[in-house]
């Protein structure tokens, strides 16, 4: 029996849509619920294509909850139908490692997906990340089997950054 693919778990606004006012040549703007979104249609084909090869299994950890997969992912490339982790969609009284809900409610998602499959690979693409260090730091020190990528939210997630994530899984187990 083989082991699941590593999860990535990706968040949208900062990774998918970068916040810019210039769109670089081959980007794509869209309007999705009132709001203005852009992005690198050959990075999401990359993402797209490690999803349908078997090398990660994509899931949705946004404020868009499921109106990303409902609203977004076939506009920007995805498919239809990704697991989605939301701030609504922890368990009812959530204790995890957090002891409560008491941090960052992405912190607290990725733990449940952490603690579901502990011995799975897990891949955390968001932005926060880096502003989010003094609460995730002591966790992700704890859990090796996690790549964080905290890209820049005006550029958004980039090749160099993918490259990163391949060489990860390519060497990682």
């Amino acid at each position: 029996m083989t082991s699941p693919p590593p999860v990535l778990l990706l968040d949208v606004d900062g990774v998918l849509n970068a916040v810019r006012h210039d769109l670089p040549e081959g980007w794509q703007r869209g309007r999705f619920n009132g709001y203005v979104l852009s992005w690198d249609p050959s990075v999401v084909a990359r993402l797209r294509a490690l999803h349908e090869s078997g090398r990660v299994e994509l899931h949705w950890l946004t404020t868009w909850t499921d109106m990303a997969d409902r609203l977004l992912a076939e506009p920007l490339g995805l498919p239809r139908g990704l697991r989605t982790h939301g701030r609504d969609l922890l368990p009812t009284g959530y204790g995890g490692s957090l002891g409560g809900i008491a941090g960052w409610w992405k912190l607290a998602a990725a733990q449940t997906v952490a603690e579901a499959e502990p011995d799975r690979r897990i891949v955390w693409i968001d932005d926060d990340l880096a502003d989010q260090a003094e609460d995730t730091s002591e966790w992700l020190a704890a859990h090796g089997q996690v790549l964080v990528v905290a890209p820049d939210y005006s550029t958004g997630l980039t090749h160099a950054e993918l490259d990163r994530v391949e060489a990860w899984l390519d060497g990682a187990g």
